[in-house]
Order: structure tokens, then C-alpha cells, then sequence
């Protein structure tokens, strides 16, 4: 089952052109990245990086930019993982604006890292469950 969060193009995020800049755009999907852990499993990214020292660094991205995102445009993403691997996830974002017009998509590979030593570890069980109810087919 996919979540969906909702944030507006921020001036900051706008670069000569008038639309957002994409590094911006990444710098957007990681925020809603991190919203998803406590809607998904019921924990912070912040907890998982600062007291548990789990983190999930990604290691491919493929995406489409389909049309501008404007300064004032409200952002509707929708995310979901496809793929839950032993060490990895697949996921899956689309950003839609106010109009419901198609934006951007992308498909992200995580790794569960070690924070201190910044190895590859095995997903934790206690995400598992969580994970699991948003593994879905694609949209």
C-alpha cells in the first residue's frame, strides 16, 4: 500500500530557469524519504539514525522529469517499495502537483547500513512488518 505526503516548491528550491532545480528535487524526495519511516514502521529516521545507528544510503536512482515543478506548486507525492531484499529496498515515488499533472518519478535502491561503520547490514525484523504492508505493485 502506498503513503502519500503533500509539501509545497519552496522559493529556495527554484533556480534561474523559474522551476526547481534538480538537485532539489532529490533533496525533496529524501524529506518525504524520511516521513515515510515513522508512517511505515512507527519509528523516526532520525531514532534509526541516532539511537538505533541504522541507515538506508542509496545506492541507484532512475528518474523521469515529465514536467516543471514551480515555485508555489503543492507537491503530492506517492510512495511505495516494490522490492524488500535481505540487505536492500526498492522505492517507488511519483510527484503529481495541484492539478494533479504527473511531475517526476523514480525508482530508488536503499542499502541498511551500519552508521558507524558504514557496512551493509540485514534489514532489522522489527521494520519488517511495517515494510511489508507498503510492499505493492506498481501504481
Amino acid at each position: 500500500m502506498a503513503v502519500t505526503f503533500s509539501r509545497p516548491v519552496d522559493y529556495s528550491m527554484i533556480d534561474g530557469a523559474n522551476i526547481a532545480y534538480y538537485p532539489r528535487i532529490y533533496d525533496l524526495s529524501h524529506k518525504f524519504f524520511e516521513q515515510c519511516w515513522l508512517e511505515m514502521c512507527g519509528i523516526s529516521y532520525s531514532d534509526l539514525i541516532n539511537n538505533n545507528r541504522i541507515g538506508f544510503t542509496v545506492v541507484h536512482v532512475e528518474s523521469d522529469f515529465t514536467a516543471p515543478m514551480r515555485f508555489g506548486d503543492e507537491i503530492t507525492a506517492t510512495i511505495w517499495i516494490d522490492n524488500i531484499g535481505t540487505k536492500s529496498l526498492t522505492w517507488n515515488y511519483l510527484f503529481h502537483n495541484q492539478n494533479g499533472d504527473l511531475l517526476w518519478t523514480s525508482k530508488q535502491v536503499t542499502v541498511c547500513v551500519d552508521i558507524d561503520s558504514l557496512t551493509s547490514q540485514i534489514i532489522p525484523q522489527y521494520l519488517q512488518a511495517g515494510l511489508q504492508k507498503h510492499l505493492s505493485e506498481e501504481i
